[in-house]
């Protein structure tokens, strides 16, 4: 009977250090995502936001961005409030794939603000390369190009919140390192709407260009780009 309820007690042992081990693998494998949020909103206030439903980024100003935030994969709610309120004006549940990378910009004129959740390719350039894209987050300017000056089309047609119903608009492209002189045109056209002088796209990095403000807007609302360094 003594042998018995050993060798029962060595079972136990040994199963609960098989439980312990199979538990700590399942937290060691949890599989993470990594989230940017961007206040691209003109005429929003400063907002806070929630991570499931914890507080994560506090008095965010437009037209500024966090870092990149680890979170688990997996469904995730993502709310937006004013600034010291828990009113939120978005509130949106996104799916996180593994070990992907994410933007959410909180965009358009206050009374319409939504989110626009796009997925970040942070694949290192070639050398000698950089990589840019662009979003037009301008809620009441018309359709854009994004030119060189006086010279080629780098992104065409592009109209507000565009890459919603094509996410291959969220695609970087690859372009030599260097200074840039660009101008924004109506698009199809030679109409210069803006001009972005002394873009400096340096080797190995990799950025987000938007389209910021209202057309016919002033100050801090007037219509501009942003410039976002990815990695």
């Amino acid at each position: 009977m003594k042998k018995t309820i050993r060798n029962l007690l060595g079972l136990l042992a040994v199963s609960a250090v098989f439980v312990a081990c199979n538990k700590d693998k399942e937290e060691n494998s949890m599989s993470t995502s990594q989230v940017m949020v961007v206040h691209a909103s003109p005429n929003a206030p400063n907002v806070d936001v929630r991570i499931n439903n914890s507080l994560a980024l506090a008095n965010v100003a437009y037209p500024s961005n966090s870092n990149y935030t680890q979170l688990n994969s997996g469904s995730t709610t993502i709310k937006v409030s004013p600034a010291g309120t828990t009113t939120n004006v978005i509130d949106t549940t996104v799916n996180l794939e593994a070990n992907k990378n994410y933007s959410v910009f909180a965009v358009d004129s206050v009374s319409k603000i939504k989110a626009a959740v796009v997925m970040d390719d942070l694949t290192a350039p070639a050398s000698g390369k950089a990589h840019v894209r662009f979003f037009h987050f301008s809620p009441n300017a018309p359709a854009v190009d994004i030119a060189v000056t006086g010279g080629s089309v780098l992104f065409g047609n592009r109209t507000f919140n565009d890459q919603a119903a094509n996410p291959s608009l969220a695609s970087f492209t690859a372009v030599n390192a260097g200074s840039y002189n660009l101008e924004v045109r109506a698009a199809g056209t030679n109409t210069v709407v803006l001009s972005l002088p002394n873009i400096n796209l340096t080797a190995g990095k990799i950025y987000t260009v938007f389209a910021k403000g209202f057309l016919g807007g002033t100050g801090a609302q007037a219509l501009g780009a942003q410039i976002i360094t990815n990695n």
